[in-house]
């Protein structure tokens, strides 16, 4: 039997190749981050906001579906199917995107891209806290996220230019079909499960069982509760980001490879900054972190009101890339420290299962703010809203 030991450094080789893999997970989400919303208007002529987000929505509600689901079948079926399986599912993506005849057909293209996020992104990151034990999660947790946002802003930027010279399609959108490829090949021929780590870990744990994983997590824990409220608020800003800076920059008449820049700011800063942020939360108050991280970004929020110029929404979306750095790492690491391994993965599930719905909760709020009254008032409610999961952490986090 082969001897499992827990940590970073003797665990470097599996942990670098799932850094890797989540650069490339991180990627198929960047391939929509700057050109999706042009694509919208541009080529299907969609004038409402609320119809534009729909593929933000339906995005956002099938990761937090499969996101559950991955937590709760890791320990049955096993970390590396369901790595494989999500990359199965990416596979049709980028070609959907590229012929796609109408926007339902976008639409659906997100229905395959989200359970894409919810497998392989999760099991990522869940099988990097496997491979590491307690003592340097948060770090492990801010080199995933680090890979996996660092792709999208670089993913992002890389889309926009090539749009701003060869149009929206079909051109930007082929780099997904390299994603796929190599992200399904190196996940079956050198990705290794984790289970066996779990267990390692389990039998020194003197954490409590909670009584049930998805209420606790979801409502009835104190400290999970407060976070995992955070982690869905922190979502929803980011689907109002995803899905109307690029109309706001459009608006104000940026060229498309200017849009692009911008756009890649915010995920680049994110997560570049995580692999600082991450190991912060290892040595610092998670509860500061998650505080001060959601303050920041809603200061950010509700200054895109009144910026005009490319610098300051250069300035806007760094401050909001390092306020969500400051939180995103933190939000899993927290949510480890408080669940024994052997419940692991289920609070891991329902916690991002929350977090990513935040996504739908955010572009469908945003989008009917905006249809009925207007950019302005959906972008400050948005921020207020982020203000005051800033302070329900404060009060109700131990």
């Amino acid at each position: 039997m082969e001897n499992i030991q827990l940590g970073l450094k003797e665990n470097w080789k599996q942990f670098a190749l799932l850094v890797i893999i989540n650069a490339f997970v991180g990627g198929m989400i960047g391939l929509e981050r700057s050109i999706l919303p042009q694509l919208a208007e541009q080529v299907f002529e969609i004038a409402s906001k609320t119809a534009l987000l729909s593929f933000i929505i339906t995005f956002g509600i099938t990761k937090a579906v499969v996101n559950y689901f991955t937590g709760k079948l890791a320990n049955t079926l096993g970390r590396k199917k369901l790595l494989i399986l999500g990359w199965l599912f990416a596979l049709p993506v980028p070609f959907i995107l590229i012929y796609a005849p109408s926007w339902s057909w976008i639409v659906a293209a997100n229905v395959l891209l989200g359970i894409n996020q919810g497998l392989s992104w999760s099991t990522a990151v869940m099988m990097k806290i496997d491979l590491v034990g307690d003592k340097n999660r948060g770090l492990a947790v801010g080199i995933n996220e680090f890979a996996g946002y660092l792709s999208v802003g670089v993913v992002a930027f890389l889309t926009g230019y090539i749009a701003s010279h060869y149009g929206v399609r079909p051109y930007p959108f082929y780099l997904g079909i390299g994603f796929a490829i190599v992200g399904l090949w190196l996940s079956v021929f050198f990705v290794k499960d984790t289970r066996q780590h779990v267990s390692v870990e389990n039998k020194a744990s003197v954490i409590p069982l909670l009584a049930s994983p998805f209420w606790d997590t979801t409502l009835r824990h104190n400290s999970l509760s407060a976070v995992t409220q955070a982690g869905l608020v922190n979502n929803l800003n980011d689907g109002m980001i995803w899905g109307l800076l690029p109309l706001l920059l459009l608006a104000k008449h940026f060229t498309s490879a200017q849009i692009g820049i911008l756009t890649a700011i915010y995920p680049s800063v994110w997560g570049l900054s995580q692999l600082v942020t991450g190991r912060l939360s290892d040595i610092y108050s998670k509860k500061g972190l998650l505080f001060w991280g959601m303050l920041l970004q809603a200061l950010g929020i509700i200054g895109l009101i009144w910026v005009t110029t490319f610098t300051h929404f250069a300035l806007i979306g760094t401050a909001l890339g390092f306020g969500t750095a400051l939180v995103y790492p933190t939000f899993l690491s927290a949510i480890a420290d408080y669940t024994p391994p052997a419940q692991r993965a289920e609070s891991l599930g329902t916690f991002r299962f929350w977090r990513d719905m935040g996504y739908a909760v955010g572009a469908l709020l945003t989008g009917v703010i905006a249809d009925y009254f207007g950019l302005t008032m959906s972008i400050f409610s948005i921020g207020t809203l982020t203000a005051l999961s800033a302070f329900v952490v404060l009060f109700r986090m131990k």
